[in-house]
């Protein structure tokens, strides 16, 4: 199984796959860890466009294939990467669920962004206007959402696990 966290920035969704990876044992893709390994390596790829995600499908579906669960955790902001990660899904024979993480409360969500420190080599964090500026597509495929503004990250975790059927 493939978890596909998608998101603005300051949203939660790397709290959520660090939180999912621990409770299931599932390898956590991080394409802001590839991206920041990118910008800091000797070739200096910074911006590095599509490369991270490219990185992110390849090692999705090596683990896939080892029959891992895997959660995938990037802003997938279009729908080409959308695509992309179900499509790393289907070549290693594995379902894909679609998780937009979102903070509806955009007070919390400024506060979330501003407050936001690397936690990474190499990781630029957004300024608040950045998110705010950011493209980000509607989606016109199906996706659980998750609403992360006023809840426990538990709470929120325990949401995509129920609709996984992994608990009650």
């Amino acid at each position: 199984m493939l978890i596909v966290l998608a998101g603005l920035p300051g949203t939660g969704k790397t709290t959520l796959a660090t939180l999912l990876a621990r409770r299931t044992g599932a390898t956590h893709i991080r394409v802001d860890s590839i991206e920041a390994a990118m910008a800091t390596s000797t070739l200096r790829i910074h911006p590095a466009e599509d490369a991270g995600y490219m990185v992110g499908y390849a090692v999705a579906e090596d683990n896939l294939r080892l029959g891992r669960m895997v959660i995938a955790d990037s802003v997938n902001p279009v729908t080409p990467t959308r695509t992309a990660w179900r499509d790393t899904a289907r070549r290693a024979g594995k379902d894909a669920i679609d998780v937009e993480v979102a903070c509806s409360d955009p007070a919390e969500h400024r506060k979330r962004v501003e407050g936001r420190r690397p936690d990474i080599p190499g990781l630029v964090v957004p300024t608040w206007q950045a998110v705010l500026l950011r493209h980000y597509e509607p989606w016109i495929t199906d996706r659980l959402v998750v609403d992360t503004a006023h809840r426990q990250p538990d709470d929120a975790a325990d949401q995509i696990l129920r609709r996984l059927g992994l608990v009650p």
